[in-house]
């Protein structure tokens, strides 16, 4: 059993970063792969970044490629979702999740998530 507890959201101007932050308890979490997706108002969940075990292989959505980069600290059970460049469509709410299964960009593919934290990106 994992609990996420996501952190790090709020409000930022178009062109601003942010760190959130998705803390993990239990003892196995640097066995499961990490993953960051978010869901925007009337829009379905959406895949936005993943990172495996040991962080040596990530994957991002096109949407985020070059803005946003995934990290995590296996000694402090936390992984981070750097954004930069914000845009107001990156506004949602983000969700952490751990899992094993593959593929790493679809729900499926995780057993736990988080609680969500709010990201508004105004223009």
């Amino acid at each position: 059993q994992v609990q996420l507890v996501e952190s790090g959201g709020g409000l930022v101007q178009a062109g601003g970063s942010l760190r959130l932050s998705c803390a993990a308890s239990g003892r196995t979490f640097s066995s499961y792969t990490m993953g960051w997706f978010r869901q925007a108002p009337g829009k379905e969940r959406e895949f936005v970044a993943a990172i495996n075990w040991s962080g040596g292989n990530t994957h991002y959505a096109d949407s985020v490629k070059g803005r946003f980069a995934i990290s995590r600290d296996n000694a402090k059970n936390t992984v981070y979702l750097h954004m930069n460049s914000l845009k107001p469509e990156d506004t949602a709410v983000y969700y952490c999740a751990a899992g094993f299964a593959a593929p790493v960009t679809t729900q499926g593919g995780y057993a736990y998530w988080g609680q969500g934290t709010q990201v508004t990106v105004s223009s």
